[in-house]
């Protein structure tokens, strides 16, 4: 698709989602539900659900900033493998949480998810899914990480079976055509993809995975000839070869975990972390919509929102199939 296309789909969707916000329209009106969501499923049997899963969100935030993007990890990772399913957080040697691209999710993401769930099952049990949880918890997590509130439908079933630690989807370690192609089947475009590739605004990577552009691109033996020659001094100085240090992903922001607007300004400067954040200069397609986002970042966070809630919407159990978890990380009966 030509770039003048994606720059008319962008300039459409912020009208919509900027005319809603505008007149005071709910979200949710424009966006089509896959089967079994709902808008409000829980309104009578859970009311206060979005409280209770907020609470525990905030107080856990407080804590330990990183959270949020742990959080979001979380969803990508659950959506992305199975479909959202909750699958991610089942125990077992070979279940989704053990593949090595996972470890950041494991312990405090875990522990809020658990907590939610405790607290949801002593006031509507048996009632709220797991994987409903992780949306919401996600959405939480944004808002309080600086990002805006979107509308999250509910109504998820929770998957009754996990996968081998071998499906990794690490979108380090995957080429741009591969990444186009694992959101399109799962419903989602170039758009979607150059807008939550912005989430990499907060959060941390370990040196590993940027040493192949640091000293061995394309087994080069040199380093990406795409990095800014002085951003690629720093990072050598704080990953050297076999360092096991971590990185912030946008160093502008780094310690305060917050969205931030100059996370596509360093992609236009050749100063991404990660190898895939770059690639969105180097398609014209993304490259215009980073331009725009770069010139106008109320625009990128509501897009933001907007392409979260399709990605919570990713190849969902039908009301027949699945379970609402009594504790998610095993299945009911175990």
């Amino acid at each position: 698709m030509r770039a003048s296309r994606f720059w008319q789909l962008l300039l459409s969707a912020l009208a919509l989602v900027s005319s809603c916000a505008a007149w005071g329209i709910k979200a949710e009106a424009t966006i089509e539900l896959p089967p079994p969501l709902q808008w409000n499923s829980y309104q009578k049997s859970c009311p206060d659900v979005e409280k209770y899963v907020r609470d525990q969100v905030e107080f856990y935030w407080k804590q330990d900033k990183t959270l949020a993007a742990k959080l979001m990890q979380l969803l990508y990772t659950d959506c992305f493998i199975k479909g959202c399913d909750a699958s991610v957080l089942l125990d077992g040697p070979d279940s989704e949480k053990t593949a090595p691209a996972n470890k950041a999710i494991l312990g405090l993401p875990l522990e809020v998810i658990d907590k939610t769930k405790e607290v949801l099952e002593q006031h509507c049990p048996g009632v709220v899914s797991c994987a409903d949880i992780i949306n919401l918890a996600a959405r939480d997590a944004v808002i309080l990480a600086g990002g805006v509130s979107y509308p999250v439908p509910t109504g998820r079933r929770d998957g009754n079976s996990s996968i081998a630690k071998l499906v990794d989807i690490a979108l380090h370690a995957v080429r741009w055509d591969q990444v186009i192609h694992y959101f399109k089947i799962r419903g989602m475009d170039l758009l979607d993809v150059t807008t939550l590739l912005g989430g990499h605004t907060l959060g941390k990577t370990t040196c590993k995975f940027i040493s192949d552009r640091l000293y061995n691109f394309n087994n080069t033996g040199q380093p990406d000839p795409s990095m800014d020659p002085t951003f690629l001094s720093e990072l050598r100085e704080q990953c050297p070869p076999n360092s096991t240090n971590m990185v912030y992903l946008n160093p502008d922001s780094g310690p305060s975990y917050t969205f931030s607007k100059t996370f596509y300004s360093r992609v236009l400067n050749h100063r991404a972390v990660l190898g895939i954040d770059q690639q969105i200069a180097a398609q014209d397609e993304s490259l215009q919509i980073a331009k725009r986002y770069d010139a106008n970042y109320e625009d990128f966070l509501k897009m933001f929102g907007h392409s979260m809630t399709k990605l919570g919407n990713t190849w969902l159990l039908p009301g027949d199939q699945g379970e609402i978890r009594k504790n998610c990380r095993v299945v009911n009966g175990k």
